[in-house]
């Protein structure tokens, strides 16, 4: 079908379903809280229902009982274009009722603004990718290539009962898919002086969680002690807290500092040999909190453990770091991660994936772009590389780039980012409004 012939799926009732799908979801607790504590077949479940109600046909898949994936295929028209996975994650992180404003789990619609947990971490992906393909089969459409939906689970843990068990168990579900999106993509960033711009990531930083130890002679803690492994730890992590590491420019990011300067009517010479990337970012606005996490490779610590009596000096200390590694640059992060630590702390991976690079100059992105743009003539979308990760990083394993696109129109002073992982999450309905008709412009043209 040619793209002229192709008519907007989206009627009222797709607008009134991604709502309220938005809120049922919410509505479902699928808190992960790690280490397999989670549930996420009632939300699998409820997909699978409205799945099955158009009949599109779901498969439900577990590596334990409760952890529960949703798979289902949609044919598109040309056998021969390759296959896209559409991909959403179903469980959410820890919430603390008496922080928030409104119940986190209610899934309440208030002034124009569904509020709850997963909001936009992700079930209103979830929600507009059902109420997209549920207007399609109402109103027969097809897409050009194949459809595979993957509602995963775990992904705000390890992702070893979601996509990486859909990638190493079942493989052949995705066969034919070439290209993935999901989420952390076309929401709207306001830059300043009424400029809308839409980020659609076309990379991530690997993960690379890290388990430090140290350790020394056990004593009494009034005794002189050369041997202190709290010590050990704490000097080797103060060193990673405040070291500073170089800078290291990827395609993606070289990219999205060429288009966010040229917005800015600045120039940027970015393969330059004296690039100085900091002196661009301070010219860019609000804009430079999209790039500035993904220069450098980075090392956070972020969990100290030792001890259990003031007066006793344990024989071991241990520490966790959050680090991330640019795509290229694992050598140099191993390379400073053993010289920080020094030779009296060990470390390990506590949890490692892989970096991702995906094209930005192939016709899946620019149909990602054009459908933004459409729904959004004012705005320009632009490349960018997350500082953090999705599934995209197991569903890699399989060949298959990873996007970040799940689009929202945001008022200005709404801070999507802000919101992860937050207390409040939450998301307007005109945003949800606007999802959708985005996302069936999209996936029937790319």
């Amino acid at each position: 079908m040619a793209d002229a012939d192709r008519a907007e799926a989206i009627d009222a009732q797709a607008l009134e379903e991604v709502v309220r799908f938005t809120s049922d979801l919410i509505r479902i607790d699928t808190t992960n809280r790690g280490g397999g504590d989670c549930s996420e077949r009632p939300a699998a479940e409820y997909v699978a229902e409205m799945l099955g109600d158009v009949e599109i046909e779901p498969t439900l898949l577990e590596r334990s009982p409760g952890r529960t994936n949703v798979v289902a295929r949609i044919e598109g028209t040309d056998p021969s274009a390759p296959a896209l996975l559409v991909h959403g994650h179903l469980d959410v992180v820890p919430a603390e009722p008496a922080d928030w404003t409104v119940h986190p789990f209610s899934g309440e619609v208030r002034d124009g603004v569904v509020w709850g947990r997963g909001a936009i971490d992700m079930k209103d992906m979830d929600a507009m990718v059902l109420a997209v393909v549920r207007a399609w089969a109402r109103t027969g459409v097809r897409p050009r290539r194949d459809i595979v939906l993957a509602f995963t689970a775990d992904e705000e843990d390890s992702a070893a009962w979601g996509a990486g068990f859909l990638a190493d168990r079942h493989a052949g579900l995705f066969e034919g898919c070439t290209e993935g999106i999901s989420e952390s993509g076309a929401f709207t960033f306001h830059a300043g002086s009424g400029m809308r711009i839409y980020p659609i990531a076309a990379g991530e930083r690997g993960t690379a969680w890290l388990k430090l130890t140290a350790h020394g002679r056990a004593g009494h803690g009034s005794k002189v002690n050369r041997d202190n492994a709290v010590s050990r730890l704490a000097a080797a992590v103060a060193r990673i807290g405040e070291h500073s590491w170089p800078v290291r420019l990827t395609p993606t990011v070289k990219s999205a500092l060429t288009e966010l300067a040229a917005l800015q009517g600045i120039s940027a010479e970015v393969d330059a040999p004296d690039f100085d990337v900091d002196a661009l970012l301070a010219k860019l606005g609000p804009a430079a909190a999209l790039i500035e996490p993904t220069v450098r490779n980075s090392a956070n610590p972020t969990v100290l453990e030792a001890g259990y009596k003031v007066n006793v000096i344990p024989g071991s200390a241990t520490a966790y770091v959050d680090g991330r590694m640019l795509p290229g640059g694992e050598e140099e992060f191993h390379d400073t991660l053993d010289r920080l630590t020094g030779p009296d702390v060990e470390w390990e991976f506590h949890h490692r994936e892989r970096p991702l690079e995906a094209p930005v100059d192939t016709p899946t992105y620019r149909a990602m772009r054009a459908a933004v743009e459409h729904f959004d003539p004012g705005a320009r979308a632009v490349p960018y590389c997350m500082s953090g990760g999705t599934d995209a990083k197991q569903f890699s394993r399989l060949g298959i780039a990873g996007y970040g696109f799940s689009p929202l129109r945001l008022p200005e002073g709404f801070d999507y980012q802000a919101l992860y992982h937050a207390v409040d999450e939450r998301v307007p309905v005109e945003a949800l409004h606007f999802g959708v008709r985005v996302l069936d412009h999209f996936l029937q043209r790319a």
